[in-house]
């Protein structure tokens, strides 16, 4: 990369003029939730550097959600450190840590993940760099928050799950506890550390001064089911009352749901039953009871019928009930949306690739600026490998 290895400090990459074009982000987190947030970062044009150990690196590249390597790291490492740069130190190592140093000297923004009082001891906590750099915005993520009985309680995404509650929102009614089928507390804690990120950096903007943002996955997860858990601690602190069949939400009755049919399933949005009735020609379905609250009377209706279209296909019960403009979708597939039209306008996938061999397909940015999503071609880096493009553009003969 000869051309980048003469860029100056004010001369960061801009690509296409994005919205953090110029910013540099150090990155010393590993495994989802930060680098989730410094992957947005980059994607808005920030020039992220990961600081990785050597040799092995983040432990996330040897994290396997499938038994699918590519290039020798895990699909999920791909997929959450597209287009950013390694820089390998050990930071035990005076060397490597005086560099690691006159790096965050230079820095808009660092993102770290450790459970609480490992930066401290290598003395890279927040009040420890902010004499480095005043300006600096310092993000850090936790599992459960930087002090209290579950400061040392394992950070991951389940666990914060499972103590949250929000186990106990999906799933019918006697499932017992169903978890969300992927990693929606460390998505969400990444997404709101951005959101804490970008207004630091608004705020420096009039204070030059810089900021410590902290977020934890107990508390993002938390905050994510804040309409129920509003309606619960308003409501005389009662239960969610899931429905036994066809649940989809905890504080919502019939017909909100998911049906099966024939073959497959159909998502079905809040609505009238009578006119499902009405539709199908049902004869037997409870009548509503007009002397009770709306939810109320919905749930004694027993949520309707398993089958929202009695004996028919999917797709002739999603086309009855669009004809009559009643809220609904087919429940889909991944192949099946990723061959629809409709996803393939959305232009959502990419092809990214390392210098020297390796890509993968994976997803885009979902932010558009000016109609125009932002492109990100440069796949994660090895471990290591912009140490020497570091060095010359930041470092110099501080080394």
């Amino acid at each position: 990369m000869n051309d980048e290895a003469s860029t100056s400090r004010r001369e960061i990459p801009r690509r296409a003029e994005l919205p953090l074009a110029g910013l540099l982000v150090l990155d010393f987190s590993q495994f989802l939730s930060g680098p989730s947030a410094t992957l947005r970062l980059a994607d808005m044009g920030a020039t992220v550097i990961k600081i990785e150990r050597p040799v092995v690196g983040d432990s996330c590249r040897q994290l396997y959600i499938s038994d699918l390597k590519i290039d020798g790291d895990s699909t999920l490492f791909h997929t959450i450190n597209r287009n950013k740069r390694s820089y390998a130190a050990d930071l035990k190592s005076p060397h490597d840590l005086r560099s690691i140093r006159h790096l965050i000297a230079k820095a808009d923004v660092m993102v770290e993940n450790f459970r609480p009082g490992v930066m401290q001891r290598v003395g890279l906590d927040y009040e420890s760099v902010r004499t480095l750099n005043p300006r600096l915005i310092y993000g850090s993520v936790t599992g459960y928050g930087p002090e209290g009985p579950w400061m040392e309680f394992p950070g991951q995404d389940l666990l914060a799950q499972s103590l949250s509650g929000l186990v106990w929102l999906s799933g019918d009614r006697d499932q017992g506890p169903v978890p969300m089928g992927l990693a929606i507390a460390d998505i969400l804690t990444g997404a709101h550390l951005v959101q804490g990120l970008l207004a630091a950096l608004i705020q420096r903007g009039n204070t030059n001064k810089g900021l410590l943002v902290e977020v934890s996955l107990l508390e993002s997860i938390v905050d994510f089911q804040f309409e129920v858990l509003t309606t619960h601690l308003n409501d005389g602190g009662k239960e969610p009352n899931r429905s036994s069949v066809n649940n989809a939400h905890a504080y919502l009755g019939a017909p909100y749901g998911i049906y099966a049919t024939a073959d497959g399933h159909l998502a079905v949005a809040m609505g009238s039953l009578a006119k499902l009735a009405q539709l199908w020609s049902v004869r037997h379905w409870p009548a509503s009871t007009k002397k009770r609250a709306p939810c109320q009377a919905r749930r004694d209706q027993g949520r309707a019928p398993r089958c929202i279209c009695p004996n028919g296909q999917r797709n002739t019960g999603y086309s009855g009930l669009r004809a009559v403009d009643y809220w609904c979708a087919p429940v889909l597939h991944w192949h099946e949306l990723l061959e629809h039209e409709a996803f393939r306008c959305l232009d959502m996938l990419q092809t990214v690739r390392r210098d020297h061999g390796g890509e993968i397909r994976t997803t885009r940015c979902p932010i558009r600026f000016d109609r125009v999503r932002p492109e990100s071609p440069r796949a994660a880096p090895r471990v290591g490998e912009h140490n020497d493009w570091v060095n010359r553009t930041f470092l110099g003969e501080t080394i």
